[in-house]
Parts: C-alpha cells; sequence; structure tokens
C-alpha cells in the first residue's frame, strides 16, 4: 500500500515572471515552498522508512574507497559481514514469536555497528548499502535519521513505535542527535526494547556540543550518551575528508536575481522562493514535514540569500538542506554564497557539525543546478 500524499498548493512565487523576449515560454508559475505546509499521516512516516532517494541505489561495491584512507575499504568489509550475520544473530523463526514462547537468548558479539568519521566521508551511503544489503524485505527493515524516529515516536507513540519496529531485522539511523538529552534518552530507552526483540542497529551520529574535534564524530561520547546500549555497538572508524570536494571544481558563485527568476519560470517542477520569506515560512512547519513540502519539486529557486539571523532558523534550514539532499534537487540562488550562510559564532559553536554539512550538501545541490542556469539539461 502506498503511502498517503499530502494534497500541496501550487501558489504564484514571491518574484515576477521574466520579461518578454528572453527566450522562455513561462506558461505555470513555478511553486512555491512558502505556500506548503502539508500534513503528513503516521502510515506515511513509516512507509518512508527506506534510504532516501539520494541512496536508493547504494551498494557496497558503489562506494568507492579513497585508496589513502584504508578504514574505508575496511568498513565495506566488516559492514557486508554484519549484514550477513543479522538473519543468524536474530534468534528467531520466521519473525515472529509466540506470546507464550520464551524470550530469545541474546546474542553472542555485538549486535551494531556505529560508523564514526567526519561529514563526506559516505557514512549515510555506507548505511544506506547496508539497508540493501541485509537478508529482509523492505518492511522489516527501517532507515532514517533520528529526527525521523522521534517524529515517528511523536506520531505513534512508544509502545506503538515498538510494536510496529519490534519485528523488524535491522533499524539504521543516520545523524544520531547527541546534543538534546531528552531525545537521546528516549530514544536509547527505545532501542533498548528493540535489542531485546532482537533488532540489529547500525547509527552514525553528531557529536555533543564542545565535544568538536577535528571534523570527526566521538565514538566515546555516543557509547557513553546511549550507557546501556553501549555494549551491542562495534565503533567502526572511517577515516578521509568530504568526498563532496574531492577532486571537484569550486561550486558555482550565486547567480542575479533575473537569472534565477528565469530558470524557475523555464523549468516544469522548479519552485521560487524569497530567501527570507523561505526561513519564516519553516518556523510555521513541523521539520518532519520538509520533506513532504519537497515533494514534486524539480529545483528550488532562491533570490536574496543572506545569512541566517539566528541559531533556531540555522537549525530548521539544516533539515531542509538534508531533505533536498536526500532527494537530489539542484539549487539555483542569488545572493550570498552558501560559505557565507552561518556567522562564525555558529561555526564555532556546538551546532559547527551541522552547519558546515549543510554547507557541504547545499554546494553540491549548487553545482548540480549550474547546468539550469547556462540552458542545459541536468
Amino acid at each position: 500500500m502506498s503511502p498517503s500524499q499530502p494534497s500541496l498548493p501550487q501558489p504564484a512565487p514571491t518574484a515576477g515572471p521574466p520579461a518578454d523576449g528572453d527566450g522562455t515560454s513561462p506558461g505555470t508559475s513555478p511553486a512555491a515552498l512558502t505556500a506548503r505546509a502539508p500534513h503528513v499521516p503516521a502510515d506515511r512516516l513509516v512507509a518512508e522508512m527506506v534510504p532516501p532517494p539520494r541512496f536508493q541505489d547504494a551498494r557496497f561495491d558503489t562506494y568507492i574507497p579513497d585508496a589513502q584512507q584504508p578504514s574505508q575499504a575496511q568498513a565495506v568489509q566488516v559492514l557486508g559481514d554484519f549484514a550477513d550475520g543479522i538473519d543468524a544473530g536474530s534468534g528467531r523463526a520466521a519473525g515472529k514469536r509466540r506470546w507464550f514462547a520464551k524470550k530469545p537468548a541474546a546474542p553472542k558479539g555485538p549486535r551494531g555497528v556505529y560508523l564514526d568519521g567526519g561529514y563526506g566521508v559516505g557514512k549515510t551511503h555506507l548505511l544506506a548499502s547496508l539497508w540493501h544489503a541485509t537478508p529482509a524485505p523492505a518492511e522489516r527493515k527501517a532507515f532514517g535519521t533520528f529526527v525521523e524516529l522521534t517524529n515517528l515516536v511523536g506520531a505513534l507513540g512508544f509502545q506503538q513505535t515498538i510494536r510496529t519496529l519490534g519485528d523488524h531485522k535491522l533499524l539504521c539511523i543516520d545523524e544520531f542527535e547527541l546534543d538534546d538529552p531528552g531525545d537521546t534518552v528516549l530514544v536509547s530507552t527505545l532501542l533498548g526494547k528493540l535489542v531485546d526483540s532482537g533488532v540489529a542497529l547500525a547509527a552514525t551520529s553528531n557529536t555533543l556540543p564542545g565535544k568538536l574535534g577535528e571534523g570527526r564524530f566521538a565514538a566515546a561520547d555516543f557509547l557513553r550518551e546511549i550507557q546501556g546500549l553501549s555494549a551491542h555497538f562495534r565503533p567502526l572508524r572511517i577515516d578521509g575528508e568530504d568526498y563532496r570536494h574531492r577532486g571537484l571544481p569550486e561550486a558555482p558563485a550565486p547567480y542575479d536575481d533575473e537569472t534565477v527568476t528565469r530558470v524557475a519560470y523555464r523549468m516544469p517542477g522548479a519552485s521560487l522562493d524569497d530567501f527570507p520569506s523561505l526561513l519564516a515560512h519553516l518556523s510555521k512547519v513541523h521539520p518532519s514535514r520538509y520533506g513532504a513540502m519537497c515533494d514534486g519539486i524539480e529545483a528550488v529557486c532562491l533570490t536574496d540569500v543572506q545569512a541566517v539571523p539566528d541559531q533556531s532558523t540555522a537549525l530548521r534550514l539544516v533539515v531542509l538542506a538534508d531533505r533536498l539532499y536526500d532527494r537530489e534537487v539542484p539549487v539555483l540562488a542569488s545572493g550570498k554564497a552558501f560559505d557565507e550562510l552561518f556567522s562564525d559564532e555558529m561555526l564555532r559553536g556546538g551546532y559547527r557539525k551541522k552547519y558546515f554539512r549543510a554547507i557541504s550538501r547545499l554546494t553540491a545541490l549548487a553545482r548540480d543546478a549550474k547546468p539550469l542556469a547556462e540552458g542545459a539539461p541536468l
């Protein structure tokens, strides 16, 4: 059964249409993200717990290890072996336990892996590859970010989430958040219940505020914060630099408003928004809905990009950047370059990793949008 699809209006954008005689055929006005506030039913949240579109084709053999970083090739081997061993270690037959059956014996060895590495070393690619390689039907594997998992608990309730995920073979959690103690305790308790049911776990995480290191996620912080679950995880270190900048050209400079507007009117499925208005709109839409807000959008066009004014706004923008990156939606913008979005104070603070990840991802999407501005197909 396919997940419910929200009903989304398609209003005119904030910028006016391009002038006549520019070689475009405006036709229908582009969409505006600022007019979208979709309702996302709980069944869609469950059905969408799969690797995002960008990683639908991710496999271990499509991950290209950096020859200078042997830990990357080692990670592929370890995760492949882990996927092969999930069925053998579950302690359950046919995935169902009768109410009168004995609780399965605790499996030997770690039933979880924690991918420890900086942004851009391919952790999400490896996590998605693990999901695809695990020998189980899609409905018995779950993949989502920490935020998506907490949203699922909010939508279903704690006990129903346990019942929903408890017969799964594998739960993959990308970007486990360690900066909110309440949510960390909630999810750690949930994972403890799922481990008791025989669910294998895999995770990546963000560092705690003040524990930033040199662009690395900290396994010690993760294992300490999940407390009783630490024995279930084997830390797997993945060294390397951000692959999005490895041998790639610099992101294109921002365009002018006229170019951005022209592309928005020319390209079917494009959206067009004034950046400050979009930031204001994000405060009115729960981050769990940002993905649905991007449904059907083929390119995001933004005018007047400015530095974000405060941390709350910045964190919402990080979530939107993640959803756009997951969906491979190119972003064409005027105004400031994306590496000027966050202040120096923000880039030195506790959410530094999130902001650098957003810059990295938006830069990649800006590079993807360059052919649009030049009139070439993607």
